[in-house]
């Protein structure tokens, strides 16, 4: 892997928490703090119920926006786009066992028929370390 891409992983595997921000019916975002996980891959994983407002959205539009790490004493962010796909059969028990590891807080959800999963494959990934002098900030794109 790639130094930035490997960069970026070990910051988010350190990560609990992100704010996805999804498109509505009439173009407007929608954003809220979820829980998440990731993969080697630098794909992201995360459940919703399906009565949510972010569920909704995803039905129609799959485009997604997340921002990773705020904390001012660290000062390092990732700010993320891509394409979210719910998560069904074969690939369901590989990526739920992943979030389930780093997330054992999910198990409470994890098998309620109303919870689903999504993956999140990266567009555009913004990395941003203020704490350093120079600061280092670099993007990567994906096919």
């Amino acid at each position: 892997m790639d130094v930035n891409k490997q960069k970026i992983l070990d910051f988010i595997k350190n990560k609990k928490l992100t704010v996805l921000s999804t498109i509505n019916s009439r173009n407007r975002p929608e954003s809220a703090v979820v829980a998440f996980s990731e993969t080697d891959r630098l794909e992201l994983i995360f459940g919703t119920f399906n009565t949510t407002r972010k569920y909704r959205n995803l039905q129609n539009n799959k485009n997604v926006a997340l921002v990773i790490g705020w904390d001012e004493k660290e000062n390092i962010t990732v700010q993320y786009e891509g394409l979210a796909k719910e998560v069904e059969n074969k690939e369901f028990e590989k990526l739920i066992a992943i979030h389930l590891n780093k997330n054992p807080f999910s198990k409470t959800y994890a098998f309620d028929d109303k919870q689903k999963y999504f993956k999140i494959t990266p567009k555009w990934i913004r990395y941003s370390n203020l704490s350093v002098k120079p600061k280092e900030v670099f993007e990567i794109g994906f096919d």
